[in-house]
């Protein structure tokens, strides 16, 4: 199994739009073959801050994950418009 752990945080004003593009991005992914867990956190205290945590069968499904229509039109076009990356890290299972 393979771990993506990605933090974003939303432009001022942009809360709304951005929340709605990870409810679609979800949705997509989540019957995807070898997609074990997508979540979307929304920060308590900072509502600009999203933290989404993934798990995927192997790298071979993470990588057909980044290669769908859906997550180069929401992640590649539509996010980077109204959010920024700020961090993103691969993690194994002990």
């Amino acid at each position: 199994m393979i771990v993506l752990a990605v933090t974003w945080i939303a432009r001022g004003g942009h809360e709304a739009e951005v929340a709605g593009l990870f409810r679609h991005l979800t949705e997509q992914t989540l019957v995807e073959p070898g997609c074990r867990m997508f979540l979307v956190h929304r920060h308590m205290s900072e509502p600009r801050r999203f933290f989404i945590y993934e798990q995927y069968d192997d790298e071979a499904a993470l990588d057909a994950h980044r290669s769908t229509p859906y997550f180069q039109q929401i992640v590649k076009s539509d996010l980077p418009q109204l959010a920024d990356r700020i961090e993103g890290n691969l993690y194994e299972p002990l």
